[in-house]
């Protein structure tokens, strides 16, 4: 039964019921947070940062953009690139089938679920606006809240060749958005030697 909530409310509050089972906890602000709640509450804050008048589904998108990740650990797959690449291709289905559960639940019409979907399985990146501002945020989500710890686990040339992928996935905004980003020293030396390198 609907209840006099939107369903908008309805569908952000079901994606975070899903992320708040992460068992997995992340310290922020002296507190414990389930990893991929944290994680979607700082897509939503960078989206309407950028874009506070984003639409309903691309909100709805970067909120449940990890949803239940957990469930698929990186080490279930073979520990080589093929590996990497096959886990992060049935993450993006996994992800968009289970918001798209969500949506319908919160009686969402196909359109919106398919666009919902669309832009979680990050299709026409380079064509469609609202994907690449949520490729954006993606991106600066990373940098600001986990490429310090993620640094700490790699070696330089690793780190300048992922930083540099990074940076040709975003736009010229979002480009600026994380210039502005108060870095640690290490974090900010790492993005200028790969920025200066050639593409």
């Amino acid at each position: 039964m609907i209840s006099n909530q939107s369903r908008f409310d309805q569908a952000i509050a079901k994606i975070d019921l899903e992320n708040s089972k992460d068992p997995n906890m992340e310290r922020f602000n002296e507190e414990d947070h389930p990893k991929e709640l944290l994680y979607s509450k700082r897509m939503t804050e960078w989206l309407l940062k950028l874009a506070p008048q984003s639409s309903e589904e691309l909100q709805i998108a970067a909120r449940g953009q990890h949803i239940c990740r957990w469930t698929s650990p990186r080490d279930s797959y073979p520990m080589h690139r093929q590996g990497y690449l096959k886990w992060r291709s049935e993450l993006k289905l996994f992800h968009a089938e289970r918001v798209g559960e969500i949506m319908k639940e919160c009686v969402y019409e196909k359109e919106a679920i398919a666009r919902v979907q669309s832009l979680i399985k990050k299709e026409k990146l380079k064509t469609d606006p609202e994907s690449q501002l949520l490729e954006d945020v993606v991106c600066l989500v990373f940098l600001e809240s986990y490429f310090l710890d993620f640094s700490h686990k790699h070696d330089e040339k690793k780190l300048i060749e992922i930083l540099k992928k990074t940076w040709n996935k975003m736009s010229n905004k979002g480009h600026l958005e994380a210039l502005k980003i108060q870095l640690k020293p290490e974090s900010r030396d790492l993005i200028e030697k790969a920025l200066a390198e050639p593409t």
